[in-house]
């Protein structure tokens, strides 16, 4: 049974699980298991070779045939990625030529000749209407045969793949890291979280669940397993009642409600009895929700109760019949009459909410004796408020700092983004640098004593994870706003998507802009081939699934910055296809190789957003000429069909200038304030380890680390950001 859930252990820690089998002599078939890991870009440490060579052959060659199988998927190597054009990057030709040629070859097609002429004596031809554009002309194996084998070279990814503890007992912290997050967790993390709470409903359990999503999936379980439930808000039951139909636990999204079974009506109706009971003034939560309460109403039925008058009082609330002042309400009303010292006390009570104010209090008070009590107040609670909360208001302070001349850029939980002109009054500096110094001040004392930090210099750029929302699942995928440097001659994006039952025509492409976010080039299904590189072909449906590459020689762009893009210009979206997901590759221009080459991902993130555009990242050349990534993971609304690069052209270069200049606080910061004169910093070099326990903060964990040692990469990135 649990070794249905290894893969989950393998994606989000990169340990397999220690195989528990009979010994045997286990080297030889250890050996060929490395070799066909390194195929596709990973290999086993000296550890995990060491184990299963003293198992029998049997056990490993189950637990390799799991493993490849999870570590394909995890670069995009599960799927076969073919070409239009079976040679690409080469002989790829002129885009006006390729037309001409399939409208030669549709005016010699029996079926399409007359059609053909009429659409040219119109003088417009519709592309999807000739019989040689768009689908592939030929197989993936006769692809294959077209492309030389991939020559090794020192910068090929190897993500090394490390022994972890028993299955049960990985399983069983994977659950208690997720489920004990500080930080939200994405889509495919509540889902991963969901399938290890039931598999570990009847083992130990998080001592603590900030995240309110978390607490609603592992509620769940609790409540089928006879347990008492973990809530201390009204909202935190509704979450249970949408997370028992399937439903969407963040309340973003309406939840079909249905009637329950009265032992479950009876838990959740005790459940907010008991939170009414405590803290009437919850009551004003409903708000937020009022419509979902009415619908959960009719199904629980509370008149039936009388035993639990308070839970009655919810849905009173939901229906107008009883009366709950929320607290934005309250401090809304002290607002209006500008009354700021009366909603800074109201919100004493409320540290987070303060925390989140502090920007439009600090605007609204008029005198520095108003301004001093909102810098007071915040310092006076400071210590009340989650590490996230105090991070967040950090960062936002710390960008503050440009007064004028800035766009403001938006970005809701699903990634869609927009921009608007600052109109903004300024927060005046000493108050900003005050506030700032104290919450730096917090996060030095809430961070752990460090005696050896090991640092790859690679991390020090990262974002630290405010929310895993900010954040696509996938291979290699680093928070929004972080950067990673950039490395090989040649860069090679794709994108797979497979429609699951409308004709879906996903564009790639890739905008190349110069210092100024003006346009100078692009590459698309419109633009084939220029200085910089080539288009493998536009493909047009997708019903066995489908794949676009862009090929670009980084020493031959012309501009400053490069951002690619996925275009849908028809049928299914992003959240409706039943795969998709875009990537890129390094290579150096003499490996050659097929045009996928697992070894060579970088990066692979799965395209699940709303909107009709998206941008995963955009690559920047800086002033030392070194390409950099910044990770965006962002989507625009785009149109319903034919979205073009030459159509958002505008749009990507606000949104880009405005993302651009905003700063993310990043493990840098964290590194400094937990440094101090009695720590050791260590910058790895990637060759020479400690021979002592340390704290490595990486992008890859190395191989042989002291076995004491504390362990962060982007997998538990979220571990560093304090309590």
């Amino acid at each position: 049974m649990a070794h249905r859930l290894d893969p989950l252990v393998i994606r989000h820690t990169h340990r397999i699980p220690a195989p528990a089998g009979p010994a045997g002599e286990g080297a030889v078939a250890a050996q060929q298991f490395d070799a066909a890991l390194m195929s596709v870009g990973f290999k086993l440490s000296a550890e995990v070779l060491e184990h299963l060579s003293g198992l029998s052959e049997g056990t490993v060659v189950d637990t390799a045939v799991r493993t490849l199988e999870t570590v394909r998927e995890m670069v995009g190597d599960h799927v076969r990625h073919n070409t239009y054009f079976i040679d690409f990057p080469a002989n790829v030709p002129d885009t006006f030529d390729f037309w001409m040629r399939c409208i030669a070859e549709a005016l010699a097609d029996d079926r399409t000749r007359t059609s053909t002429l009429e659409q040219l004596s119109a003088g417009l031809v519709n592309l999807l209407t000739l019989p040689s554009y768009g689908n592939y002309r030929h197989t993936y194996a006769e692809m294959l045969a077209h492309h030389d084998e991939l020559i090794a070279a020192a910068g090929d990814r190897l993500t090394v793949l490390h022994l972890g503890r028993a299955s049960e007992d990985e399983l069983t912290g994977l659950y208690l890291a997720l489920a004990g997050s500080s930080t939200p967790l994405g889509e495919d993390g509540l889902r991963d979280l969901k399938d290890l709470a039931g598999h570990c409903a009847d083992g130990p359990q998080p001592a603590r669940i900030p995240v309110r999503e978390n607490r609603a999936l592992i509620n769940q379980v609790r409540l089928m397993a006879g347990a008492s439930l973990l809530v201390d808000t009204v909202t935190d039951v509704l979450r249970l009642a949408c997370a028992l139909v399937g439903g969407d636990v963040t309340l973003r999204e309406p939840t079909r409600l249905r009637t329950l079974p009265r032992a479950v009506r009876r838990a959740l109706l005790a459940g907010l009895d008991a939170v009414v009971a405590a803290a009437p003034a919850k009551l004003a939560d409903v708000h937020a929700h009022r419509e979902m309460w009415k619908r959960l109403g009719e199904r629980l039925h509370p008149h039936e109760y009388p035993q639990w008058p308070h839970a009655a009082d919810v849905f009173a609330v939901a229906r107008g019949e009883k009366a709950a002042r929320s607290l934005d309400s309250r401090v809304e009303e002290l607002l209006a009459i500008s009354d700021v010292a009366g909603a800074v006390e109201l919100l004493r009570t409320a540290p987070g909410r303060l925390f989140r104010s502090l920007d439009r209090l600090l605007r609204a008070a008029r005198t520095q004796r108003e301004r001093d009590a909102v810098v007071a107040a915040a310092e006076q609670v400071v210590a009340d408020v989650s590490g996230r909360v105090v991070l967040s208001a950090r960062q936002h302070l710390h960008n503050r700092a440009v007064e004028t001349g800035r766009r403001r850029v938006f970005v809701n939980r699903l990634g869609r983004a927009w921009v608007t002109d600052d109109t903004r009054a300024p927060v005046r500096a000493p108050e900003r640098e005050r506030l700032i110094a104290a919450l730096d001040a917090e996060l030095r004392r809430r961070l752990p004593a460090v005696d050896h930090l090991l640092i790859d210099p690679d991390a020090l750029d990262v974002a630290l994870p405010l929310s895993g929302k900010a954040t696509a699942s996938g291979f290699g995928v680093l928070p929004r706003g972080s950067v990673s440097p950039v490395d090989g001659e040649l860069l090679r994006f794709f994108v797979y998507w497979k429609q699951t039952e409308r004709t879906t025509d996903y564009d790639l492409s890739a905008l190349l802009l110069d210092a100024d976010y003006a346009t100078v080039s692009w590459l698309s299904y419109t633009n084939l081939r220029d200085a910089e590189g080539e288009h493998s072909g536009d493909i047009t449906d997708a019903p066995e699934g489908a794949s676009e590459f862009i090929n670009l020689r980084l020493g031959a762009v012309r501009g400053s910055c490069v951002v690619p893009q996925v275009n849908i210009f028809s049928g299914e979206g992003f959240e409706e296809v039943e795969e998709s997901f875009f990537g890129f590759m390094l290579r150096e221009a003499e490996q050659k190789g097929r045009p996928f080459e697992p070894r060579t991902v970088r990066m692979k993130s799965e395209l699940r957003g709303p909107g009709r555009v998206a941008l995963p990242l955009v690559f920047l050349r800086g002033a030392d000429g070194r390409w950099r990534a910044k990770w965006l993971h962002l989507y625009l609304k785009g149109t319903p069909t034919s979205n073009r690069v030459e159509g958002n052209r505008v749009t990507v270069a606000a949104l880009l200038r405005a993302v651009v200049e905003v700063e993310q606080l990043t493990v840098r910061h964290l590194v400094d304030l937990m440094t101090d004169s009695t720590t050791t910093v260590t910058m790895w070099d990637g060759k020479t380890l400690p021979a002592g326990p340390v704290t490595y903060i990486g992008l890859e964990r190395p191989d042989g680390l002291h076995p004491d040692s504390r362990i962060v990469t982007p997998g538990n990135l979220g571990d560093l950001i304090p309590a």
